[in-house]
């Protein structure tokens, strides 16, 4: 009896270049079609995604992920072999992995406090061959007060993880001066943007921009802010879990 064989994903080469001005090699294609494969397969034990159609994975994870870095891939900004990432709150490995294997060169830490999802997501990587990751399973708030991990990241990610207060928080703490935190986010507002403002200004940053775009395939709306890290952040940020009566910034 034939084995039904696993749904490849679309390649959209003329869709990576006309949207983000890069378009994945084919050993990077492949990585992409292996963690398909391995993020549906662990799936079954463990919830990593809801997301399991090819186009839908595609956009929602793949195309999403490396357009919250589309100035990095493009060559818009240039960035030295080395960089540290940090993904806050990975979940599944989405932005982390993809990224990871878009910038081959740099690292990318892959944080989430659920030691499940971390070793589903270590053996992943061990399978895909993908040594320019560290999965860690831990909380920003304390990896943010560790001394050898504070102010050592040079860009962080975050998707759909907290209140943008609170991925601030988590974020900034994390940054050398001049790195970047890149939260992506659905909708944005007025409101949302003066309350972000606020809360930078205090863990030592600035909103450098909110790019608004489309998906392109189901024409939805996001945005991606980045928040520019311009002096230190003081010592007591990020502020430990739990903290009564602690509200955010």
């Amino acid at each position: 009896m034939n084995e039904i064989p696993f749904p490849q994903l679309p390649e959209m080469t003329a869709i990576w270049q006309d949207t983000l001005d890069w378009q994945p090699t084919p050993e990077q294609q492949n990585l992409f079609q292996g963690l398909y494969q391995l993020i549906v397969e662990f799936n079954q034990q463990l919830n990593l995604t809801r997301l399991t159609d090819p186009d839908e994975f595609w956009e929602k994870h793949l195309w999403d992920s490396l357009r919250g870095i589309s100035p990095l891939l493009s060559g818009k900004i240039s960035i030295p072999p080395g960089e540290k990432f940090i993904d806050i709150g990975t979940g599944g490995g989405f932005p982390g992995i993809p990224v990871a294997i878009a910038l081959p060169n740099c690292s990318v830490t892959l944080l989430d406090s659920t030691r499940k999802k971390i070793t589903a997501l270590t053996s992943i990587l061990e399978q895909l061959n993908i040594k320019n990751t560290i999965p860690w399973v831990g909380r920003a708030e304390a990896l943010g007060q560790h001394p050898r991990q504070r102010e050592s990241y040079q860009f962080a990610l975050l998707r759909a993880v907290a209140p943008l207060s609170v991925c601030a928080e988590y974020s900034l703490p994390l940054l050398t001066i001049g790195g970047l935190a890149i939260l992506y986010r659905g909708h944005w507002t007025t409101e949302e943007e003066k309350q972000l403002t606020s809360a930078v200004k205090q863990l030592g940053g600035v909103i450098e921009s909110v790019d608004a775009f489309t998906t392109p395939l189901t024409q939805s709306i996001r945005h991606c802010v980045s928040i520019k890290k311009v002096k230190y952040t003081p010592k007591q940020y990020p502020r430990s879990v739990g903290v009564p009566g602690q509200k955010p910034l």
